[in-house]
């Protein structure tokens, strides 16, 4: 993977764009799609598919949909991922990209419960569980491709740059909503307007297909001696990169459990428990990804000076001392405060980890095992993130409506993740890891 001159890159600058904007646009496609369905699941889902007498179970049930995605995201995560190792990251990519826009469109194609019983939260489940298959190989490869075609003194800020996307497709997808709220009344949204977000997503996914297509295949590029257990990238991830396997894995749960807990969850706790209604929250969580789209490629930058570990870490310690004041100031009722709350989580936790985290992940595995290793650390811990809303739900319900439990559920994971960066090794790699 290492350039003899680290001040250039493997491709030519035009290339670069190419597999940049590629990635950026591909992953903001993936993204829309995943967040629409959290917000969906945060707000509407539960009453169109699981209507009960009791609001918060039907959310608590949405929220399980929402997290049964993430169940099959391991196993997208070893497919893709082993495709990604031995025919490339190029065509991997198309197929994920792929695989999440059909599912999203169909989903917003389901008849409700009203109209046809059971059998509409068992396609929305059935559907669900594809789109967190195509998403599992995903996440690892969208990044990794233009880590690779990156000079290695820039790599944390080209690493950072396809990160953006998740943002700008949190503000997008919110967006969506907020619009459809401002021109629907609450019956016609509940109606068909939910599906409006759903469908536009087969357009852009034919779009993000097209650019992708055009991209450049990275995995020739890599420099990697041949090595006789490249035949089987899983059987050699976990014969030779074993330790650091689990310190991603661990490394990665704050990044997971936080982003949930301070988008999904967040939203449905504003308009529900707090019953200040579905405006706020939504324009907070705009705010905030709008302000992360400038905070993720600074992270990246500052990685290529400092570190990635040490950015990984501020992220993670901010957190540990930071949840139980954004709940107090969730829990004011106040919102300016929330808002606050919002922008200053979101932006100083989870997406300073997360603009970093590709980079740090990359440079942790050799080039054959690559995709394996980032698809493997990231989906199998991104089980306890999928469910993080359900927990958030069910802690507050256990606690008479007091967010407190919540907020050290996420301490503690945030700690642990801390420790874990603090154990991967200084020397792994040429860059400042």
């Amino acid at each position: 993977m290492h350039d003899n001159n680290k001040r250039h890159s493997p491709v030519s600058h035009l290339k670069l764009r190419r597999i940049v904007a590629g990635s950026f646009v591909g992953a903001l496609l993936e993204w829309y799609d995943f967040f629409i369905f959290g917000t969906a699941a945060s707000i509407i889902f539960g009453p169109i598919f699981f209507p009960t007498s009791d609001p918060i179970f039907g959310t608590m049930a949405s929220f399980a949909t929402f997290g049964v995605g993430f169940l099959a995201r391991p196993l997208g995560g070893v497919v893709f991922g082993h495709f990604g190792d031995k025919v490339g990251r190029k065509v991997t990519l198309i197929w994920t990209l792929s695989i999440v826009g059909l599912s999203t469109f169909l989903i917003g194609l389901i008849p409700t419960y009203e109209a046809i019983g059971i059998l509409s939260p068992i396609m929305l489940v059935v559907l669900r569980l594809v789109q967190g298959f195509g998403l599992g190989g995903e996440y690892g490869g969208a990044a990794l491709i233009s880590i690779e075609a990156a000079p290695e003194h820039r790599r944390g800020f080209i690493g950072s740059l396809p990160q953006v996307a998740a943002s700008a497709g949190i503000m997008l997808a919110t967006a969506i909503f907020w619009l459809l709220y401002q021109f629907l009344t609450d019956e016609q949204m509940m109606a068909w307007g939910w599906r409006i977000p759903f469908l536009l997503s087969a357009v852009m996914a034919i779009a993000g297909m097209y650019i992708r297509a055009h991209s450049v295949e990275t995995l020739n590029l890599c420099k990697d001696a041949p090595h006789p257990d490249d035949a089987k990238p899983l059987v050699a991830l976990f014969k030779h990169h074993r330790r650091n396997i689990f310190l991603a894995f661990g490394a990665r749960l704050a990044e997971t459990v936080s982003s949930n807990t301070v988008n999904a969850f967040a939203i449905s706790y504003v308009a529900v428990q707090l019953a200040m209604g579905k405006d706020l929250p939504l324009k907070a969580i705009m705010i905030a990804s709008a302000v992360g789209i400038i905070i993720c490629p600074l992270a990246g930058w500052l990685s290529d000076h400092y570190g990635q570990r040490r950015i990984y870490k501020w992220g993670a310690g901010f957190l540990v001392i930071a949840m139980f004041p954004y709940f107090y100031m969730l829990h004011t009722g106040d919102a300016m405060l929330i808002t606050l709350a919002m922008i200053l989580a979101y932006n100083l936790g989870p997406t300073m980890m997360f603009a970093v985290q590709p980079t740090m992940f990359t440079n942790m595995f050799r080039a054959r095992v690559r995709y394996s290793g980032l698809s493997v650390a990231y989906q199998f811990s991104a089980i306890l993130g999928g469910m993080t809303p359900f927990i958030c739900t069910w802690l507050l319900n256990q606690n008479n409506g007091q967010p407190w439990l919540i907020a050290a559920f996420v301490v503690s994971i945030s700690a642990i993740s801390f420790m874990c960066v603090h154990l991967i090794n200084r020397h792994i790699s040429e860059s400042k890891i």
